[in-house]
């Protein structure tokens, strides 16, 4: 069950990741719009309605929602065929209507059934993803558009030879801010004397020390002075009028166009499966192990949309960079990511010369520390002490994630992952009993013979059920494989969500280390219907004392 939080429980963690997000999101929301061809403010809508409205009717306390990189070919190429950004509104209008109508039909649920090491696959590979993008910002190389996180870009070249063009192009005053930068990062939380201001992010200390030295190389009149385009640039408005003429709205006219309807499902697709997979992501990195509702998230995305589309913004997903920086940055509710959202709408109305002074390096720096926090070693390593059936699946994903994208990464990971499953347990039987709950009840969860990834749905949803207060047994003596997928499920419910929820738990029969045998013989009676079955295979009996 997931637990209510008090949205101003934790307002001093959650403003400060707040902030911190909001630094991150910034420059995402406008080049994810020059990206998608679509008018810089349209990113900004997105990004506020995404933070304060999404962010209020969503259940997950970690994710930020917002315009993402995965739409920015559908996006451009949308506009460019239907010939008017405000028709492209049109279809993401009927896209949110779409996406409310999957969450209703519980849709959501698909994403229980991806594997914990695909996740991770995709997590490291959009970690590499950011550090490869952003090093060319680092050094001063701002050619690429900053929301184009594919492999190949729209100049013609692609993310490695951006690399190698950064020695003909680099600039020395922002290596200075950039190093400066990554040491302010790096310090902040290490230092001792630091650590008294922990109350601060780092972030914007060096957002703050990147603008001021600069500043001090400009007024200097020196050659390492950062000009204006390599700098943030926000549309700055400076009456009503101007506000007007930034905002677009839908064509309705157009809303019985098949071409519109056609955009309009494929962005409705696209963004619920991006979303889905964000949200399991987010869940992963949550240090309280929530779990989020993905039915719910549907909706809140699709009210998104509409209310974006309405405003002239861009389309949105749950975003994993800002939903990773909002994490590491200390957030504790959903409450983080509504402030990310007030600080957008806030800072295109007050303060857009002040941003505007942001050097690119030093947000750069910031997102660079992200992505290597996504794809550290230790991560790779823990994977390849799992053997075979864990590593291979989230290298795949994790290098197809880089050279393609996040849907054909996690598509590829996931197809070998459903390989070795039907290798390994194709030829078991299972059984599923499940019974009401009542408090006071000891609870006996018996483990089938061979529990995969594709038991992780019931899994949680049983440990979700147990109420406060319990005691459960779960037993493990006639198991011979457990994926570690659901030994993690099992982990953190014990070591985690028991302990808050004062649920007594006794593990019994588990070994130190499980490993797929005899696969090598497969019946050929074995039917897909037999092995979609194996979701129903674990069996849980009760017993009252």
């Amino acid at each position: 069950m997931t637990k209510k939080t008090n949205l101003f429980a934790n307002l001093k963690s959650d403003f400060a990741s707040g902030l911190v997000v909001f630094l991150v999101a910034l420059p995402l929301c406008l080049g994810i719009a020059m990206a998608s061809g679509a008018p810089l403010f349209s990113g900004i809508i997105a990004g506020v309605i995404g933070g304060i409205v999404v962010g209020y009717l969503s259940q997950s306390h970690i994710s930020v929602t917002g315009p993402a990189a995965g739409l920015t070919a559908i996006v451009l190429t949308a506009i460019t065929n239907l010939g008017a950004f405000d028709i492209f509104l049109t279809a993401v209008f009927i896209a949110g209507f779409i996406q409310l109508a999957l969450g209703f039909l519980k849709a959501g649920s698909i994403s229980n059934y991806f594997p914990t090491n695909v996740i991770e696959g995709m997590l490291a590979g959009i970690g590499i993803i950011i550090i490869l993008k952003q090093l060319p910002h680092a050094f001063g190389y701002d050619a690429d558009f900053e929301g184009d996180q594919s492999f190949a870009q729209v100049d013609g070249n692609n993310t490695l030879s951006s690399l190698f063009q950064i020695f003909d192009h680099f600039h020395l005053g922002a290596i200075i801010v950039s190093l400066f930068s990554l040491a302010i990062l790096i310090s902040w939380d290490k230092v001792a004397f630091l650590k008294k201001f922990k109350l601060v992010p780092g972030a914007l200390i060096a957002v703050i020390f990147g603008i001021a030295l600069n500043q001090i190389f400009i007024n200097s009149g020196s050659s390492l002075a950062i000009t204006k385009e390599h700098l943030v640039s926000l549309p700055i408005p400076e009456s009503l009028e101007d506000f007007k003429a930034i905002i677009v709205v839908p064509n309705f006219s157009q809303i019985i166009n098949p071409d519109v309807w056609t955009v309009a499902v494929t962005i409705a697709i696209v963004a619920s499966v991006e979303t889905l997979l964000c949200i399991e992501a987010s869940d992963r990195l949550d240090q309280q192990k929530r779990y989020t509702n993905t039915n719910v998230e549907l909706k809140a995305q699709g009210i998104g949309n509409i209310v974006s589309s309405l405003l002239g913004g861009l389309p949105m997903t749950s975003v994993v960079v800002r939903s990773s920086a909002n994490s590491n940055a200390g957030a504790k509710s959903k409450m983080s990511t509504i402030i990310h959202g007030v600080f957008l709408l806030l800072s295109v109305l007050i303060i857009p010369a002040i941003l505007n002074k942001i050097p690119l390096a030093t947000l750069a720096t910031i997102l660079i520390l992200v992505g290597y926090r996504l794809a550290k070693p230790a991560t790779i390593k823990h994977f390849w002490e799992k053997g075979k059936y864990q590593f291979v699946p989230f290298i795949a994903t994790m290098v197809a994630v880089v050279v393609t994208d996040l849907l054909k990464g996690v598509m590829l990971g996931i197809i070998i992952s459903v390989i070795f499953v039907l290798k390994g347990n194709l030829k078991k039987a299972y059984s599923f009993k499940k019974e009401e709950y009542e408090d006071g009840d000891i609870i006996h969860i018996d483990l089938a013979q061979e529990v995969s990834f594709l038991n992780k749905a019931a899994i949680k949803q049983t440990l979700n059920d147990i109420p406060e207060n319990s005691r459960v047994v779960i037993n493990a003596h006639d198991t011979e494989y457990i994926a570690h997928d659901v030994l993690d499920l099992i982990r953190e419910f014990k070591e985690i969500r028991a302990h808050d929820q004062n649920i007594k738990v006794k593990l019994k029969g588990f070994k130190k280390a499980y490993q797929l045998e005899n696969t090598d013989e497969v019946s050929n009676h074995v039917t897909i219907e037999h092995y979609y079955d194996v979701a129903k295979r674990m069996m849980v009996k009760r017993e009252v004392f």
